[in-house]
């Protein structure tokens, strides 16, 4: 089984139940490519929950939970990954990590359930059913991601016209387009053109009929002469 959003990408996947926070943001349309937006209406956003809650289970180990969703719940869907594109497109290295300071200020998200293994070790459990379960994992795993350090590599593509989540697997953590091939071109062509086009400017730009200003000039004046 495949993250259904993120393969249409083609994008490199995060490791384990992190890449539910990114297959959320995997949903969203785009102007080129794999177009449509998952989360546009029930039927679609209940197709994509039921497969991503299968898929996180089985890469955690766990049961597939209950996701029925309303009407009401996938505009509420959509909020969640509005909201964690805004917490993404913070630059990686700006990005808070560890636990959060005093109580005080701190915004309620969703419940989840502490469990331990026979070994004594402490984990977290997303809990409810429908969006509620997406809402538990989803900070659930952003929460882990943050502690592990991982958080940091979940990055949204630099290309305006594609801004899929993508992985970063790159040493020094340089990744900035989600496929080199695709966006990385794309930027690459946008960047030519421009120093093309600035390069044009400063010797003086083209004159009629596309010669250079200085040409132009010159045949003006031999023609006066």
């Amino acid at each position: 089984m495949s993250w259904i959003a993120t393969e249409r990408f083609e994008a490199r996947t995060a490791p384990a139940g992190l890449a539910l926070v990114q297959e959320l943001i995997n949903t969203h349309a785009v102007e080129r490519g794999p177009g449509a937006d998952l989360l546009a209406d029930r039927a679609p956003a209940q197709e994509w929950l039921a497969g991503a809650a299968r898929q996180w289970a089985e890469s955690r180990g766990a049961d597939a939970p209950q996701v029925s969703l309303s009407d009401a719940d996938v505009e509420a869907l959509r909020d969640l990954r509005a909201l964690v594109v805004e917490m993404l497109a913070v630059p990686f290295d700006e990005r808070p990590a560890g636990a959060p300071g005093p109580f005080a200020g701190l915004t309620g998200r969703a419940p989840v359930v502490l469990v331990s293994d026979p070994q004594g070790r402490v984990g977290l459990m997303p809990s409810g059913t429908g969006l509620g379960w997406l809402e538990s994992a989803v900070w659930s795993e952003i929460l882990l991601a943050q502690q592990s350090g991982e958080w940091a590599r979940l990055k949204l593509c630099r290309e305006s016209g594609c801004r899929s989540a993508f992985y970063d697997t790159s040493r020094n953590s340089s990744g900035v387009w989600h496929n080199v091939r695709t966006c990385g071109n794309i930027a690459n062509l946008r960047a030519a053109r421009d120093r093309k086009k600035q390069r044009t400017t400063a010797d003086g730009g083209p004159g009629r009929g596309g010669e250079p200003a200085g040409a132009q000039e010159a045949a003006d004046s031999r023609g006066r002469a």
